[in-house]
């Protein structure tokens, strides 16, 4: 999952401002985990523990104030409410990718992705965008042919990615929504001729850059076996301590990716 974290860490600077290009320095100064880090970590601490993946979030988010969480979210983390909210954002999505490393049964990822997903984005939109993500980190750690993933997600959850990023980029715009990120994110992937590729494709984008990148980030993880040292250095000097714990914690009990590229 340290993919999807570098992904938000790269992505944080290009959310609204970025030009549309590839052409930018990976890190800058003001390079910062987001809300993505901290609830990716949130999933990952509850497969970790069984712990409650509410109590998770809402305490991951306190602990880690002023990181671009979303209105909604933020106000449901500091109501004391324990409801799902009926969300379709793509929040579902960028937090999901530890449940595509953890199991290895597709039934399970996507009963788990649901799960992860419906604590608070329980809108079949919501739901839908997290199971892709996380079907597609399974996929992409079985060695499969991109057009085998391209495949499975498209006839699994309706996604259209047999568009280009060529096609997609001048007419797309900020989206908070899985519908808006999801398949767009994935097509970046899908696009990339290495992680860091896949990264600046999504970033490319434009719009919701971290999350894209995010998404983005941990299928091409899965794919390509991992995240290239540097990147992973850079990563290990911005996530808080007590966030990288549980990260490495992750990578010990459910296995880092391996190399089959």
């Amino acid at each position: 999952m340290l993919g999807a974290i570098a992904g938000d860490i790269i992505g944080s600077v290009h959310e609204f401002g970025c030009g549309k290009t590839k052409d930018f320095p990976l890190f800058v100064a003001d390079s910062r985990y987001t809300d993505d880090s901290v609830h990716t970590v949130a999933v990952a601490d509850w497969l970790l523990t069984g712990k409650d993946l509410t109590d998770s979030l809402i305490e991951r988010t306190r602990a880690h104030p002023g990181r671009g969480y979303g209105s909604m979210f933020f106000q449901w983390a500091h109501s004391g409410q324990r409801e799902p909210y009926g969300s379709y954002g793509n929040g579902s999505a960028m937090r999901v990718s530890p449940v595509g490393f953890a199991f290895d049964d597709l039934d399970e990822v996507l009963a788990r992705a649901e799960l992860s997903a419906a604590v608070t984005h329980n809108h079949p939109e919501g739901v839908r965008g997290a199971q892709a993500t996380a079907v597609a980190i399974y996929w992409a750690r079985r060695t499969q042919g991109r057009e085998v993933i391209r495949n499975e997600i498209e006839r699994s959850f309706g996604y259209d990615l047999h568009r280009t990023l060529d096609e997609i980029r001048p007419h797309y715009q900020f989206s908070e929504t899985c519908w808006g990120t999801v398949p767009q994110a994935l097509i970046a992937f899908l696009e990339s001729t290495n992680f860091e590729d896949a990264i600046r494709n999504a970033i490319s984008l434009g719009g919701d850059a971290d999350t894209l990148a995010c998404i983005a980030g941990g299928v091409a993880e899965a794919y390509y076996g991992g995240v290239p040292p540097e990147i992973d250095r850079q990563v290990r000097e911005r996530l808080d301590p007590a966030l990288l714990e549980v990260v490495d914690r992750f990578g010990d009990k459910f296995g880092r990716p391996s190399s089959h590229r």
